[in-house]
């Protein structure tokens, strides 16, 4: 199985662009939000350029590297069948599903957004930047770690970095507002 590392490099290499444009796209949508809050022509000139840059973010970057990385990790799934036995990989492709179902929730802002219907704010944006931190931190770990893993700590230290996020947003929000 020569090619079996090439094919495992792959799919990293597309998990790792998939994930770009995943932790990208969140901060082009607090952008063409905050947008829509200018006054004109700025709210029409920037909320234009924010579309067409999400778009090509979305649909050149993002989509293709979430299907490549998926198809390269069912072509390592059927060439090492053994792995679906283990309990690491059955909790890593539960996160695969919760990241999947991320990206559906993601594309549905993404064509609220095109329409122009602004239906989160900023700030929501910014929490919601951080749910792909969360889950790529999960999905390393399980990936490195396998069965070595005390779950009770690795899930300890996935609830410490969500609070740390959730307070560095909130130290952010509070430095913005003074600093306009």
């Amino acid at each position: 199985m020569e090619y079996y590392n090439y094919i495992k490099s792959l799919h990293l290499i597309f998990v790792i662009t998939w994930f770009a444009g995943l932790f990208y796209i969140p901060r082009l949508f607090i952008y063409q939000i905050e947008a829509h809050h200018k006054r004109s022509p700025e709210k029409e000139i920037l909320g234009e350029q924010f579309k067409i840059m999400t778009k090509r973010l979305w649909f050149i970057i993002t989509w293709p590297s979430a299907i490549l990385a998926i198809l390269f990790a069912i072509w390592l799934l059927l060439l090492q069948p053994v792995w679906l036995e283990q309990g690491w990989m059955h909790i890593k492709l539960l996160f695969v599903l919760i990241l999947l179902l991320y990206h559906l929730k993601t594309h549905q802002m993404f064509n609220q957004l095109q329409r122009d219907s602004v239906r989160y704010t900023s700030n929501f944006m910014r929490i919601w930047n951080e749910v792909s931190t969360i889950i790529l931190f999960s999905v390393v770990f399980l990936a490195i770690m396998k069965n070595s893993i005390n779950w009770i700590f690795g899930l300890l230290g996935i609830v410490v970095l969500a609070i740390l996020l959730m307070l560095g947003i909130r130290l952010y929000k509070r430095i913005r507002e003074k600093n306009p």
